[in-house]
Formats: structure tokens, C-alpha cells, sequence
């Protein structure tokens, strides 16, 4: 099992960042609710919580508050093109670290979160609109990689 001991202090901001950028990277692809998707992001961590016991970096994760700086990145592109990077420098320093089952485990936490973000309010008459669904994409992308 790996946790939290298993790296550095900045890996690990790094770690438990990447699934609040990856939600708001969903939140920024279009516009319109915001409200409902910020408080389904936290929803995600809620239900999380509830599969305890399942990964131990899991755990960790969502065991503290849902964390976001909100001045880190400057522009919504800015957010979405070195929002993209650290999930993928994420993804990779998880396969370097933690066992294939946890590197699953997390993958699927941000993509469950980023897609109950995309699904939180109909954008253009579709419940996923096309840019939260490229979005999803891109995420998805960077995670396998």
C-alpha cells in the first residue's frame, strides 16, 4: 500500500490537487453552473469517503478538505493547458510510486469526479456538453498516458 509517506511534501500537494483542477478544468470548458458543479466536485469527495478501506492513498486524499487555488493558474487556458500537465505528471509519478491498483484507483476517483461535474447542470441542451465532454477527454487522456 502506498500513502502519503511515499513522497515528498510538494508530490503530494501535487497528488491531492490534481482531482480539483481536473474538476474545475470540467467547469471552466463552458459556461453555466457553476454553483451545481463546484458542490457536485465536493459530492465526489463525499461519496469517496463512503468506499473507505478501499486504497489507502484513496484515503488519504479525501480524508482532508478539497483543496483548490483558485490564483494558481491565471486564465481558464492557462488552468486547462498546465491543468492538463500535472495530471499527467500526476498520473506518471503515481506509476512510479504506487502499485497498478492504486494508480486505477485514482484514475478512476478523477474521472468519476471530473464526469459528476460534467453532468451537474445541461449546458446546450445536453446533460455533457461538448466542451466539458472534450474536457473529460483530455483528462482521460493525460491519466493514461
Amino acid at each position: 500500500m502506498t500513502g502519503k509517506s511515499e513522497f515528498s511534501p510538494e508530490e503530494w500537494d501535487e497528488i491531492r490537487e490534481a482531482p480539483m483542477t481536473a474538476g474545475m478544468i470540467v467547469i471552466t470548458a463552458s459556461g453555466g453552473g457553476t454553483f451545481r458543479e463546484t458542490f457536485a466536485l465536493a459530492g465526489a469527495y463525499n461519496d469517496a469517503r463512503k468506499e473507505h478501506g478501499a486504497s489507502e492513498l484513496l484515503d488519504e486524499i479525501v480524508s482532508s478538505k478539497p483543496d483548490f487555488d483558485r490564483h494558481k493558474f491565471g486564465s481558464s487556458e492557462e488552468l486547462r493547458s498546465k491543468g492538463l500537465e500535472q495530471i499527467g505528471g500526476v498520473a506518471a509519478l503515481l506509476r512510479a510510486k504506487a502499485t497498478p491498483e492504486e494508480v486505477d484507483a485514482y484514475r478512476g476517483f478523477v474521472l468519476a469526479a471530473a464526469a459528476k461535474v460534467a453532468a451537474a447542470h445541461k449546458e446546450e441542451g445536453v446533460e455533457v456538453s461538448p466542451g466539458e465532454q472534450t474536457a473529460l477527454d483530455e483528462i482521460r487522456g493525460r491519466l493514461e498516458a
